[in-house]
Parts: C-alpha cells; structure tokens; sequence
C-alpha cells in the first residue's frame, strides 16, 4: 500500500495551491513557544506576586477567588504592564528569543516552519490558517523570500483581498501576541465573527485541508467550522503524533480524513519539502535525454537521407513545447506573491525549454543554409503561441520568455561557430505578432521586453544587476553551450557579440533617437568593464569593420545588407547611445 505521506506529497504537487494548512501549537511548541494559556497562567502569578500573594497550586482558581472573573489576557496585561511600551516589552519575553535562547535555538523558526515557507515559496502552498500568536511562520517566509498578507484581526479581514488575488495569505485566527484582543478563554474560543466565519466557510468548501499541531478539543469555533463545510472538493489529511482524542476522531470521520501518525511536525513537513522536491526534478527532461537529442540532431544533419527525420524531431520537440504553453499550465494572474510567482514560472519554462534550447544550439553550431528554415520556424512557432491579452502585465510579458530563451542559445551557437549566415537567418526571418503587426525578432523577443528591470530584480541573485534577465540568462544558458564553447572567456565573447547584434539591428531597423545615436536594447555586455568604449567589445567590433571592409564575415553572412557604410552607419551610432548610458 502506497505511504499515505507519499499521498499527501502527490497531492500538493498536483494541485498547487489547492490546499491549506491548519497549524496549531504543536508546531510552535519545538521552538519553546508557550501557548497563549499558558502566557496567561504567567501573568497571573505575576500579578498574585504583585499583590504579595502565592497563588499555587492553582493560579486559575486563586484568580477566580480573587477576582470573582474568568482569568483575561488583556485585563492581565494591563494589571501588569500599563503603557503599550512596556506590555511590548513583557510580551518579546514569552515571544521572541534572548540571546542564549538564540545560541540554543529557541524562539526560532523550526524546521517545519522553514520547510512550509519553501513550499509556499515554490508556488505550491498559499494559505495557512494558525491558531498561534508568535510571528514565526511570518519570520520564515519572510526569510524565504516571500511577504504574505498577514491578518489577525475582523478588521484586517475586511480590508483584505480576496484569496485569489492576495497571494501567500496567513491567516491568525486568534490574533497576533501584539494585540490584546487575542483569543484564550473557552468563550472567547466558542465562536468567531461573523466575517472570520464566511472565510473559514469558504477555505474548507474550496481548497484541501492540511492539519498539523492542532488537537481539535478546545478551540469550538474552529472544530464548528469544519464540521459544518457540507463539501470535500480535496482531501484532508491530518497529521498527528498520538492518537487523535474523541472529538478529533469525529472531526475526521466526518472530514474523511487521512490520518498521518507522525514523529514531529519538523520531520513531517522537512519529508514533504524534499518529496516535492523529488517529484519537480523528476519532470524535468532527464540530462541524457538532452545528450540523446544532441547526438541524433548531429548524426541526422550529416546524412542527407534523415532528412525527414531530424524535421520530425525537431517538430515533435516543438509541439510538445506549444501543449506545455497553454493558459492553463501558464497562468497570467498570480495565484502567489509576485516574486515567488515569477521564480516559479521562470524556473517551468526553464525546465521545458531544456531539450529544445539544446537542439536548436546543436542545429546552429553544425547546420548548414538548408536546415534554416526549420530553425526558424521552430522559433516563430514558439514565438507566437496564442495567449489571452488581459491579465498581469508581467505574466503576460513572460509568455516571450520561451523563445527569448531559444533565441538565445540558437543565436550565440551560431556566433560560437562564426556561422553569421544563420544568425543573420534568426535575425531577419522568424517574425513575432506585434499587435497589428509582426516584428523580427530583434525588435520583438529582447530581455526588456520580455521583463523590465524592476520585474527582473526579483530573480534570484538578480537584485542589483543593472541588466538582470540578461545576466540571469547568461548564467543560466552557460552548461548548455559548454560543448561549443569550453572556455568561460569564449562563451562570454559570444554571449557579448550576439546581443550586441540585436542591439545594433534593433537601431538600425527602428532608427530612432537622434541624429547621433539609434537606440537599441544594452544587454549585460554594456555594463560589462570592456562592454563599451576604446577597447569595449563594441569598438573592437568597429576596427574588425574597418579593418576587413567587404570580407568582415557578418557582412559576408549577410547582416546590414552585406554593406560596409550601412554597417559602419549603425555600428558608429549604437555606440554612441551606449555611450551615454549611466550605470551608477
């Protein structure tokens, strides 16, 4: 029989963002959190001590005696502590660590805080429904890159977004240690407002339960929520480290719970983490199957008989790019923050261009004029998938990062092997749907049209690159185009010289500007120490021109009409814009 914990990993994956947790304080509790009775036990010895009292063996009914009330968070509080600095203070004691509590580990993050802030991190978590005052679940998202919405409070819910549109959403429904309206007693517990109530409504109706650290007894308003949700559109699963009490049991029979029995919470979601993990490597295109692919392209160019064959292939790559590239599979509203939701996305499209990038780089490098129009409209097909025309901005722009990143490798293949014929063939040929009109690729399919720079800081490691989708492609196309270019100085040139040529065509074709300089998109070659200048690759490209004249071979591959003055024309005025960029 299949592990119910593989189960529970498949589900998640399969369903990204269909389930939410249900954290109680057994997830806080490894870190030596105490639980909000707890706090409240404290406080009242705290204030039996002030009176000059001992109020063991039983705080609650020396309180009860004393005062003739239920113990109260907030009356405590204000008992003990009386300006809003000073109840801040007490409260960073039970809440968050001193120092030898950091040297030990206490008051952290744990483990399986850290592993559900990686998942929600990677698209595949977003709602997250706690019963615990501490901000550690906030600390570890924060820690992971993501800043959920974060409501504690009936106000903070009514000024909230919807689910859909609000990304990795925190929900605390009994407050944060903060605020003084907490929830602790059994009346409190009893019953929410009615606002809390329609959301709890809506989550249990719509999305998968996750439970973990939660027993279910004392919290009525909550157990109330659950068993009156008529549905179950995904299943629950409730992770529990001894045997759930009755009224858990009842809750889960009527849920039709699959029960998990656990070590801890740190082991349970750790496993999760790393199983979803697994699975995401595992739909990635094996690495020999790109080395596959590379060996038959290459064997298939050199016989004139596969002819056939090697379009087959290429055709049959390509369609399975085009099925991946539905609306479906790639969405363009955030079902996440922004920052994770574009990672997530990059980081799909990298994976399903893999074989493809591969095989049009191997095509660049060795094909010859007959196999071009297969490259290019190879490129023009992936260019164009059909999408929506509404939704998030930058989603909508990433839909051209496929064949950005095609173009890419396809491009400095071709400059890799000084094979300008072909690259001149990708820049002139394949053409992109520009609203009314189509566009070369030089002026449809460059990183700033793909994601502005503000987008592109997002990207991992990209924060302050002054040309970050360019760098991050850089980076990331590297092994791909290890076997043409071995060295790292090589693979650079070539990088440099096949962006410069889309910036130069790009001002040639649009011209636009003034009359001493043509724009035309910077890769990262422009901020680059010898990007521009006296002995930039630029200029050093302009003496090659002047030097060879008529038999510079991207003259001779076509490029600029084959003509040195128009060459020499648009080469002289892109400089002179890159001249005047200002990278501070």
């Amino acid at each position: 029989m299949i592990d119910p914990l593989v189960s529970l990993a498949f589900a998640i994956y399969s369903n990204k963002n269909a389930y939410a947790l249900l954290l109680g304080s057994g997830i806080s509790r490894p870190s030596g959190i105490p639980t909000g009775w707890e706090v409240v036990i404290d406080l009242i010895r705290k204030v039996a001590a002030l009176e000059g009292e001992s109020c063991d063996p039983d705080p609650t009914a020396w309180f009860r005696s004393k005062y003739i009330s239920e113990p109260d968070y907030s009356q405590l509080l204000d008992a003990v502590a009386k300006t809003p600095a000073e109840r801040q203070q007490l409260l960073r004691g039970y809440f968050e660590p001193n120092e030898a509590e950091r040297t030990d580990g206490l008051k952290l993050p744990s483990l399986a805080h850290q592993s559900i802030a990686k998942l929600v991190a990677m698209g595949y978590l977003r709602v997250i429904i706690t019963t615990n005052f501490d901000r550690l679940m906030e600390k570890a998202l924060n820690d992971a890159g993501v800043t959920p919405t974060v409501i504690s409070t009936t106000d903070q819910l009514i000024g909230a977004l919807p689910l859909a549109h609000s990304g990795p959403t925190l929900i605390k429904l009994h407050g944060d240690y903060f605020d003084t309206r907490i929830k602790n007693t059994e009346a409190e517990l009893s019953a929410y407002d009615d606002a809390v109530n329609t959301l709890l409504d809506r989550i249990f109706d719509e999305y998968g339960l996750i439970i973990s650290g939660w027993s279910g007894d004392w919290d009525i308003a909550l157990r109330t929520a659950v068993e009156r949700c008529p549905s179950r559109r995904f299943s629950t699963f409730w992770t529990t480290r001894s045997p759930l009490s009755e009224k858990a049991q009842a809750l889960a029979l009527h849920r039709q719970a699959v029960i998990l029995r656990t070590e801890d919470a740190n082991t349970l979601f750790r496993s999760i983490h790393e199983k979803i993990e697994s699975l995401d490597s595992l739909s990635a295109p094996h690495p020999l199957s790109a080395k596959l692919a590379i060996a038959t392209v290459k064997r298939y160019l050199v016989d004139p008989s596969a002819k056939i064959r090697l379009h087959d292939l290429v055709n049959a790559e390509a369609n399975r790019l085009i099925s991946a590239l539905t609306e479906q599979a790639s969405p363009v509203y955030t079902k996440q923050d922004q920052r994770s939701e574009l990672i997530t996305q990059v980081q799909r499209y990298d994976s399903l261009t893999e074989l493809l990038t591969s095989i049009l780089a191997v095509g660049s490098f060795w094909g010859e004029q007959q196999h071009h129009s297969l490259w290019t409209n190879t490129l023009q097909r992936i260019a164009n998938v059909p999408h929506y025309v509404n939704g998030l901005v930058y989603l909508l722009n990433l839909k051209k990062y496929p064949a950005l990143r095609l173009f890419y490798s396809a491009g400095i293949a071709a400059v890799a092997a000084n094979n300008y014929a072909t690259l001149f063939t990708f820049l002139t040929v394949p053409k992109v749907k520009y609203g009314r009109e189509s566009r070369v690729f030089p002026l449809a399919i460059y990183p700033m049209e793909v994601m502005d720079n503000a987008t592109g800081h997002l990207l991992p490691g990209m924060g302050h690159r002054y040309t970050p989708l360019s760098d991050y492609l850089f980076d990331t196309l590297r092994d791909s185009l290890r076997d043409y270019l071995p060295g790292d100085d090589d693979f650079q040139n070539a990088f440099d010289k096949f962006e410069f040529f889309i910036g130069v065509v790009h001002a040639s074709l649009e011209k636009r500007g003034n009359q001493d300089s043509w724009w035309g998109p910077a890769g990262s070659f422009s901020w680059r120490n010898r990007g521009f200048g006296r002995d930039g690759l630029p200029s050093q490209l302009l003496k090659e021109l002047e030097a060879e004249g008529q038999s510079w071979a991207p003259l001779q591959g076509g490029l600029f009409g084959g003509s040195v003055d128009e060459a020499k024309t648009a080469m002289t005025k892109f400089i002179a814009h890159l001249g005047r960029l200002n990278y501070h």
